[in-house]
């Protein structure tokens, strides 16, 4: 069984013009450092951008899109405020106050929150808590995967635009996004997480 460990954030975010936008950002990882962005638009139109062969056929190995676009996929932090240039995709957000999961992840060692294990435990809680939020499940070719939330902070601002239309205001991520077996939280949010993948 191989397992692979990617661990980083994800941001999931709501807009007013329907488009929901999912953005990984993986500081560690077997394909090194690196971020991905997934859209869902208004219509149901799924679309990844990926930087590189590499990280587009691991992904739609693993996850399911209508289109798959190589492109550089540009993650800039400065203080609070997350800059995404990706592609004809650009996002700017603002991370804010931590939240309740939050707190209480904190008070987790991270050995233990992003361990599989309790990604099983904490499947049935997530369910129930947080709508089409998902901590384990089977991805494509077999493969099983489990998110370890270790964080959460919830987002304070977003503009966003594609091919320089602007998206609209801050919004739920609602309905929820359809690439995998789980979306993003509905209110929107950077998720810290330990992601593991075993095939």
């Amino acid at each position: 069984m191989t397992r692979r460990r990617f661990e980083g954030e994800i941001t999931g975010v709501g807009t007013g013009s329907g488009v929901r936008i999912v953005v990984g950002h993986w500081s560690r990882s077997p394909l090194g450092e690196f971020s991905d962005v997934m859209v869902e638009f208004a219509d149901g139109h799924r679309v990844l951008l990926a930087p590189s062969d590499a990280v587009r056929d691991f992904v739609t190995s693993t996850y399911t899109f209508d289109r798959a676009v190589i492109t550089p996929v540009h993650y800039t932090r400065s203080g609070d405020g997350r800059t995404v240039d990706a592609g004809d995709l650009h996002v700017r957000f603002d991370v804010g106050a931590r939240t309740t999961l939050g707190r209480l992840l904190n008070l987790l060692p991270r050995a233990v929150a992003g361990a599989p294990w309790f990604c099983v435990v904490s499947d049935p809680i997530a369910r129930v808590a947080l709508r089409g939020v998902r901590t384990r499940g089977t991805a494509g070719n077999g493969r099983r995967e489990f998110y370890g939330a270790v964080d959460q902070r919830r987002l304070s601002g977003m503009s966003a635009s594609w091919r320089g239309d602007d998206l609209g205001a801050l919004r739920p991520v609602d309905p929820p996004v359809r690439f995998g077996f789980g979306s993003t939280p509905r209110t929107p949010a950077t998720t810290a997480v330990v992601t593991t993948i075993l095939d």
